[in-house]
């Protein structure tokens, strides 16, 4: 998916002009990073608050149009009002297509419904990540994750060397060695086997 966002220069800075943005309907920014000098930017707070409720926007490359020049980068922070429905800073950091990035994608999990550990067993999907961090190149970033539960039992788990991954894509926590659970099914005590024995009796 490709998203284009729109931001402009600022050259006042400091929390006074900061607030005069946001009463304006402004969000102040910056974008840095790829061994270029850090550029404080200024968004549109209504196009940017609907945008990051999009998941793509938080685990895509976007392209950021900057005055009319347009280059990848990266969500890497925001900051938002503790109660009002308002971004108050965000950050972006420029990628290098030729340099390995680490990004948090999350995980869709399908077939829940017709895995065996719920369809015959009566158990309950317990999501133990919502998130995986991967890396690879920017152009082989995954907007998501699939996690296939279809064949999965009661008492079972699938762990991250379990996931299909595209061409390119490392688990972080995998080349580190450590093989987590990212979903399994829990059975449920008298579930399934009680219903059974109470339609024999």
């Amino acid at each position: 998916m490709q998203i284009e966002i729109n931001a402009v220069k600022r050259d006042a800075q400091g929390t006074g002009a900061s607030r005069r943005l946001r009463r304006a309907g402004r969000v102040p920014g910056i974008v840095y990073g790829s061994g270029i000098a850090a550029q404080a930017v200024d968004l549109n707070h209504k196009d940017l608050y609907f945008s990051l409720k999009n998941e793509a926007f938080h685990s895509s490359v976007l392209t950021l149009n900057l005055d009319g020049v347009k280059e990848p980068v990266l969500l890497r922070d925001f900051q938002m009002h503790p109660y009002k429905p308002l971004v108050l800073h965000i950050d972006f950091q420029r990628v290098d297509a030729n340099q390995k990035i680490h990004m948090k994608v999350p995980l869709h999990f399908v077939n829940a419904e017709i895995a065996p550990g719920v369809k015959l067993a009566g158990g309950v999907v317990s999501h133990l990540m919502t998130e995986a961090e991967v890396q690879c190149l920017p152009g082989s970033l995954p907007e998501f994750i699939e996690v296939d539960l279809s064949r999965l039992e009661a008492g079972q788990t699938v762990h991250l060397s379990d996931l299909p991954l595209p061409a390119g894509v490392e688990l972080v926590s995998l080349v580190r060695g450590e093989d987590q659970g990212v979903a399994n099914i829990l059975a449920i005590r008298g579930g399934a086997a009680a219903g059974d024995a109470e339609s024999a009796a």
